[in-house]
């Protein structure tokens, strides 16, 4: 019998639940591209922008424009929130796994 891991063809299953949180992401990164578009054209060219890049654990963050401090400050408290988040289920799941 196969672990719930493995199958025939010597690859892993994916919950599902994962990838619907992988298809939900990627669908609200669309989202939000579009919104930040329709507000720039609705409401002049201006925009601000502030990115957080995580290499390994060394985040990497940097922004322009008059808002670029607060979107910053979000991105870094969301990615903080997304560590914690997998750092708890890989706990769960260690737990469950023994």
């Amino acid at each position: 019998m196969l672990s719930e891991q493995e199958t025939e063809d010597e690859g892993f299953t994916v919950s599902s639940r994962l990838f619907g949180f992988l298809i939900l992401g990627i669908a609200l990164v669309f989202v939000g591209i579009v919104v930040l578009m329709v507000v720039s054209l609705v409401f002049g060219g201006s925009g601000s922008v502030g990115v957080v890049v995580f290499i390994g654990p060394f985040p990497i963050v940097f922004g322009s424009g008059p808002n670029a401090g607060w979107l910053i400050l979000i991105g870094v408290i969301l990615a903080v929130l997304t560590a914690v988040f997998f750092w708890v289920m890989k706990r769960r799941f260690d737990w469950v796994a023994q």
